[in-house]
């Protein structure tokens, strides 16, 4: 499993979770699939645990509410940002 694919798998989880989706797999979120309207359906509720949850479970801090929009679009772009923040030293976890 690639780097990308870790991170990817653990914010999957991290979405059930956090979120309570209750009956939901991480293999039914899709890595490009939009998180929010049409895509898995977030809402700005959503949004605000999901930055908590990510800055509890990668240590990082999420500053910026353009910036946590585009990283928000789906998993991939999560995984991106988190990536990003973390300079790859994430843990399988």
């Amino acid at each position: 499993m690639t780097h990308q694919e870790v991170i990817r798998e653990r914010l999957k989880r991290l979405i059930i979770e956090s979120l309570h989706l209750e009956g939901m797999t991480p293999e039914m979120i899709e890595d490009e699939a939009p998180l929010f309207g049409e895509g898995l359906g977030l809402d700005s509720v959503d949004a605000l645990e999901l930055v908590v949850a990510l800055e509890k479970e990668f240590s990082i801090r999420i500053e910026g509410e353009e910036t946590t929009r585009e990283a928000f679009a789906s998993v991939s772009a999560m995984a991106g940002f988190v990536d990003g923040l973390t300079g790859s030293n994430v843990s399988r976890a």
